[in-house]
């Protein structure tokens, strides 16, 4: 069990049994398929389960902090309305331990969200981040969120390592993209997980459409170097197969790792419900398609309420879900 920041397991209170067990809820990694974890959590209010502990892993510890933090109304809004213009506006190319610095993208959240530590959360948040010098899994539950997150979504190659008390810190999905372990350390006696990269080897390369728009200039320069083509390629050759990019490349080729640890720690430290998004068309990059990732977290999670309901002991009538189980 990691030594870093983690806590013991808190034991139900004697005399306590009829009490609603406490729920955990473990969101996986999966680049911009973590957006899917939005259109999980709206289900879950929907029907008034609320976690007690939330904890994440990479795109999973960005949502999971915004939902812990009560963020989420701001966030969503945000994320939808995501276009590549603003993709690559927060892309800082740095040649040198990650194509990204992400000072930019930390900058952004700074300046919007009120950061007062892990500890102030109204909910216990914990994410998951990666020693890079000694493979070790880490649990982040104190200091700025921020930060926090910041080392558990920096994928090797693609984000520069995050530096935290002298220790170099990359993606939590390395050695845990579905952290029921640390929910259940925080006390979780109910887990949800949800695990965004079991279909993954099923994602069918997309075809790019004739005339679809790009955006021109700058943008299509930018691109096109992080493509590993030139800007007129991007513009031109838009009637066969996308090539992927380089960020595709390297994101994917970690998801399939990521895909098979998945399978195995979830085999070892089962959860009592995990929610499977359908997300096999949507690309590692592809943060600028919220509403489909959003729409198969919703999906997801409505087709799940018979188990969560079974799980948790709730009666979910009366919700507007539909409840496929009934």
């Amino acid at each position: 069990m990691p030594a870093d920041g983690s806590q013991a397991p808190r034991v139900r209170a004697p005399g306590a049994a009829s009490a609603r067990p406490r729920v955990g809820l473990a969101l996986g990694s999966g680049a911009a398929r973590g957006w899917a974890h939005i259109g999980v959590l709206r289900v879950l209010q929907e029907v008034g389960i609320e976690p007690d502990i939330v904890c994440g892993t990479s795109i999973g510890a960005l949502v999971g902090a915004a939902y812990a933090a009560g963020e989420l109304d701001r966030l969503e809004p945000w994320v939808r309305s995501l276009g590549w213009q603003q993709v690559v506006g927060l892309i800082d190319l740095k040649l040198g331990g990650g194509l990204i610095e992400g000072g930019k993208l930390v900058a952004f959240f700074r300046e919007r969200f009120v950061d007062g530590g892990i500890e102030a959360l109204p909910k216990p948040f914990g994410c998951v981040a990666t020693d890079l010098a000694t493979g070790r899994e880490v649990w982040l539950q104190q200091g700025p969120v921020i930060d926090a997150v910041r080392a558990s979504i920096a994928i090797p190659g693609v984000f520069t390592p995050a530096r935290a008390q002298g220790r170099l810190l990359v993606d939590g999905g390395l050695v845990n993209p579905v952290p029921v372990s640390l929910a259940r350390a925080m006390g979780a006696e109910i887990i949800i997980a949800v695990d965004l990269n079991w279909d993954l080897m099923r994602r069918r390369q997309r075809v790019v459409g004739r005339g679809r728009s790009r955006a021109r200039g700058l943008l299509d320069g930018v691109w096109g170097r992080l493509r590993g083509r030139s800007a007129d390629d991007a513009r031109d050759d838009e009637t066969g197969p996308e090539a992927p990019s380089l960020l595709d490349v390297m994101v994917t080729s970690m998801n399939i790792v990521q895909w098979r640890i998945t399978q195995s720690r979830l085999a070892g430290e089962p959860a009592d419900v995990v929610i499977r998004p359908m997300l096999a068309d949507i690309a590692a990059m592809d943060f600028h398609r919220a509403a489909p990732a959003i729409g198969a977290g919703r999906k997801a999670a409505e087709q799940a309420l018979g188990a969560l309901r079974e799980a948790i002991g709730l009666g979910l009538v009366g919700s507007g879900v539909a409840d496929p189980s009934l």
